[in-house]
């Protein structure tokens, strides 16, 4: 189905954005000569050359985070604990201790017992858990695009909302999504559902529920996950300003331009718009 309109959120649901910020930074000591000669090079980039210069740390910064998920999956043996798997500093600043509370220790046997004795594979793999939240730190959400369950076929999950790795088929949710974007701001439909590109500038591509067995929809639902992903909305919604919340799926509604609205949103923040031509 089309996406859903973007809903603004406020602090204690998502029905509305934020405003902006009143405080301003204050006045800083002098800069060191090199400080201002960087200074003076960064402000002859053009607003595009500076975007595509943050993405690209964004990103770089993205993959470490991905590259020690893999290690310590790996070092488990395939039986590594949820907490170790969220190696994002931010978010665990953010979600302090939320990993170690009973449910999610619980969570966390279930998890496990699934991937090591269930009768089916448990997706996404277990270094793409927390990839939402590993790839898009809490300093850089502006959007908040969530979702239900992961993809359950082989292949398809690799922790992101909606998105699929390159060379997997597009589903049928996300090519419709494609074709809005293409209707409301002209970009090109990708040839692929790679959507880590929208996650390092700051759009955190969330699940309600994490995991997934194969072939098998909502089959981890309630056991857990929901608290988990309701106290990170609930932590993003108490700790940061400036957000837009996107909901998209069966309600959804065509013709409604959410992402040019959500940039509309982001402007009038006084924050960076999302370019969302992958």
């Amino acid at each position: 189905m089309p996406p859903s309109p973007p809903t603004p959120a406020a602090p204690k649901t998502i029905a509305d954005f934020f405003t902006r910020p009143a405080k301003r930074l204050r006045a800083a000591a002098p800069a060191p000569a090199a400080s201002l000669s960087t200074f003076a090079s960064d402000a002859k980039r053009s607003p595009e050359q500076r975007r595509r210069a943050d993405t690209n740390l964004a990103l770089a910064r993205a993959r470490r985070n991905l590259r020690l998920a893999e290690s310590k999956a790996k070092d488990s043996g395939g039986a590594a604990k949820l907490e170790e798997l969220l190696v994002e500093e931010t978010w665990l600043q953010a979600l302090q201790g939320e990993l170690r509370k009973p449910y999610a220790l619980e969570l966390c046997r279930f998890v496990t017992q699934e991937r090591q004795h269930g009768r089916l594979p448990v997706y996404p793999p277990q270094h793409l858990v927390f990839h939402a939240l590993n790839f898009t730190p809490f300093d850089r959400v502006k959007a908040v695009i969530i979702g239900q369950d992961p993809y359950h076929g082989p292949g398809q999950a690799m922790g992101l909302s909606f998105s699929v790795p390159e060379g997997i088929k597009i589903p049928s949710s996300l090519g419709n999504i494609f074709k809005e974007l293409e209707k409301d701001l002209g970009c090109t439909i990708p040839l692929h559902g790679n959507l880590e590109r929208w996650a390092v500038q700051g759009v955190l591509m969330l699940n309600t529920v994490l995991t997934v067995r194969e072939h098998q929809a909502n089959s981890h639902a309630k056991k857990g996950w929901e608290q988990f992903t309701d106290a990170v909305i609930k932590t993003i919604s108490q700790k940061k300003s400036g957000l837009v919340f996107l909901l998209w799926g069966n309600s959804a509604q065509s013709k409604i331009r959410h992402f040019s609205k959500t940039n509309q949103i982001l402007e009038r923040l006084g924050l960076s718009t999302i370019d969302w031509q992958l």
